[in-house]
């Protein structure tokens, strides 16, 4: 900077400016979601001719082959995401590279799903007229037009209507390429329902992070089970007695179990619930620990999954879970705090 100037300041935002931006941000997402409700309005049966198709590939081992370029190409990749993670087989190929190898990433079972708004991208035309020509079905996803020559090769045309850009002149695509994201979702999603796609079968395709910790089985996030580290005591029992074989175990969780003669769950005497008692008479730990428990607690069955305890801590605020199999016998006790280490929920 030459001796003497003074550095040049970053305009301040005016009040008029910063209401301008609002505004156009705000177009800009009515424009996007205008695009989404009108082509909602507009689909028909060809959307569930495709859907069809997609689930036959599935059910007969085939894989759905997802294909587009540039812009397009990064929204076919989460479709192809999107339709694995619920259970339909599908893998992106790159049009421009299916002429130098890659064609034998297709099998005669697959079938195509290629994405071009304008229906005239070469690499994408190109690549759909070969495997037409091996017998492999395609379905396209275009503005829906007619007379494209990718809408001509066809086997189920998909269109998400002639759209108007958020982008100003058009410069990016931004409407058409949400709009073609939202059709493949609910393409993914339909066949995923119409195959009967369960919560097991997410949970085995998303072992890992937040989704899969709350898949799990909340008996293998147990640190306190029955016949192990978990007091398990009679309804019979006083307060006293109950604390007293309670301590024999060593580490314990914030609540001693109750059953009745059978083995039931009958209540839970929880930490909390020994405060209270013997801050207002200490003499009453000679009491029946049925007398004082919490009788009939919430419980999970064994067979529950870890969100279904997220919800009952959210919902009820209760700390300490019992689990219990199918004839109420204890499993074992879910800690809130085993929940909060998995961040799954906050404390």
């Amino acid at each position: 900077m030459p001796p003497g100037t003074t550095p040049a300041r970053r305009p301040v935002m005016t009040e008029t400016v910063q209401d301008d931006m609002l505004d156009f941000a705000r177009r800009a997402l009515r424009a996007e979601a205008d695009a989404i409700l009108r082509m909602a309005d507009a689909i028909g049966p060809e959307f569930e001719e495709a859907v069809g198709l997609i689930v036959k590939t599935a059910d007969t081992g085939g894989s759905v082959v997802v294909a587009g370029m540039g812009k397009s190409g990064l929204i076919g990749q989460k479709i192809s995401a999107t339709l694995a993670s619920l259970g339909v087989p599908s893998h992106w190929v790159h049009p421009a590279d299916a002429a130098h190898g890659d064609l034998g990433r297709v099998r005669a079972g697959d079938c195509l799903l290629a994405l071009s708004y304008s229906g005239t991208t070469e690499e994408v035309v190109a690549f759909a007229a070969i495997l037409r020509q091996d017998g492999v079905p395609v379905i396209t996803i275009t503005s829906g037009r007619g007379g494209s020559p990718l809408e001509r090769l066809a086997t189920i045309s998909l269109g998400v209507g002639v759209v108007e850009e958020a982008c100003p002149l058009s410069l990016a695509p931004t409407s058409s390429t949400t709009a073609t994201l939202a059709l493949g979702d609910a393409l993914a999603l339909a066949a995923s329902r119409k195959r009967s796609f369960s919560p097991d079968d997410f949970a085995r395709r998303h072992p890992g992070g937040l989704l899969g910790g709350l898949l799990r089985p909340v008996t293998e996030i147990l640190r306190f089970t029955a016949g192990a580290n978990l007091p398990v005591v009679p309804e019979s029992l006083s307060v006293a007695e109950a604390l007293r074989q309670a301590s024999e175990i060593g580490r314990r969780p914030g609540a001693l179990v109750v059953v009745d003669g059978e083995g039931a769950l009958a209540g839970i005497f929880t930490d909390s619930d020994l405060r209270r008692l013997v801050l207002r008479d200490a003499s009453e730990l000679a009491r029946p620990i049925a007398e004082v428990m919490t009788r009939s607690p919430r419980a999970l069955s064994h067979t529950a999954l870890v969100r279904d305890a997220v919800h009952m801590v959210r919902e009820h605020r209760q700390d300490e879970i019992p689990v219990i199999d199918e004839r109420r016998r204890p499993v074992g006790i879910l800690d809130v705090q085993d929940l909060i280490a998995m961040k799954v929920v906050r404390d």
